[in-house]
């Protein structure tokens, strides 16, 4: 991987602050820098990947809908209540 500078102004106590932090942590501000631009990255990687998940979902929802599969707001409430009958039987068994 290439490595290039990256350059920009910030406050000097903000700069001492930082520095002295980097410091204690066992590490350099750049080192530092280039954690959170990493994690940043990472972050906004897994938010685009969940939304486009999520966006197929509601997708998917839609076309069943629109196709006629739909669930019966009282089959819904049967199935959770016995969702939640088992859950408590299992956590009456611990």
């Amino acid at each position: 991987m290439s490595e290039t500078t990256f350059t920009f102004r910030v406050d000097e106590s903000l700069k001492q602050e930082f520095a002295k932090i980097a410091k204690l942590r066992d590490r350099t501000g750049a080192q530092l820098l280039r954690d959170f631009m990493r994690d940043v990255v990472r972050e906004n990687k897994e938010v685009a990947e969940y939304e486009q998940w999520f966006r197929h979902q509601v997708q998917q929802g839609l076309d069943q809908a629109n196709s006629g599969e739909l669930v019966e707001g009282d089959e819904v409430d049967a199935r959770f209540a016995a969702k939640r009958a088992a859950l408590r039987r299992r956590m009456a068994e611990r």
